[in-house]
């Protein structure tokens, strides 16, 4: 199977708390992010399996489309380039500068590749080991219009952290016309449209809402929210998470 490497990296082979006005789910053990390309033959694999882990109740795991392989002879119609950006500010953080696609960052700490099922389960186990991550409830909830975020007092040990919300589609389906997978109709899952940044998270309690419209406007069927330390250039562990959906329940 082949993988795409940057050149000038070396390469080696985000689930929330989702409590929304309608559903609860099981208190989450991992965020995975799926780093991954259109024009890359090694990803459909990948696509695939975070279709199935985003099934898990206990996990919540997105599609972040890269755009560095767009030269390659087709340009990938979900990628920003924010999310290259997030990817090598995950590298740097670990000091091992390892980009690649199909690549996983699990809880903003560990990677591993993103069509190996068992490696993305150690990571989980290793990622879960670090003191802090994953141990604060967030909550997201749809009211009035508007999604309401709640963050709770983090406990000793918690620094700061910046509160990220995010437009998730839920399945994309992307017919893709040249390059490696050429003819090829592949689904993206849980595939982040856009980034807000609603603050600094200091340890301390606090809530933040925004309407609902804009999320839609950008083709969102969820809305997920990610409590991480560090900052955007150098991004670290997620203390908490959460992910609802942004549309009314069924009156059946």
């Amino acid at each position: 199977m082949k993988r795409h490497h940057l050149p000038y990296f070396a390469a080696i082979a985000g689930v929330w708390l989702v409590t929304a006005a309608t559903s609860v789910y099981a208190e989450p053990r991992a965020v995975v992010e799926l780093f991954t390309s259109q024009g890359c033959s090694s990803c459909p694999a990948a696509d695939k399996l975070l279709g199935e882990l985003a099934k898990d109740p206990s996990l919540v795991a997105v599609s972040v489309p890269i755009d560095y392989w767009d030269y390659l002879g087709w340009k990938d119609t979900l990628a920003r380039p924010r999310h290259s950006a997030r990817q090598r500010a995950y590298a740097r953080a670990r000091g091992d500068r390892q980009v690649y696609t199909p690549q996983v960052v699990i809880n903003g700490a560990v990677h591993a590749l993103g069509s190996d099922k068992a490696a993305i389960e150690r990571a989980i186990a290793l990622s879960s080991s670090k003191a802090g991550t994953m141990s604060v409830p967030v909550t997201i909830s749809v009211v009035g219009g508007k999604l309401v975020v709640n963050v709770p007092s983090g406990k000793d040990g918690h620094g700061t952290g910046e509160v990220w919300l995010c437009a998730v589609a839920r399945a994309v389906p992307v017919r893709i016309a040249r390059g490696e997978n050429r003819g090829r109709t592949v689904i993206y899952h849980n595939v982040v449209r856009r980034w807000t940044k609603l603050g600094e998270w200091k340890g301390k309690a606090a809530t933040w809402s925004v309407p609902v419209a804009g999320f839609k406007a950008a083709g969102a069927d969820e809305a997920a929210v990610i409590v991480q330390s560090g900052a955007t250039d150098k991004p670290g562990a997620i203390y908490g998470a959460a992910m609802a959906s942004i549309h009314k329940p069924s009156s059946k």
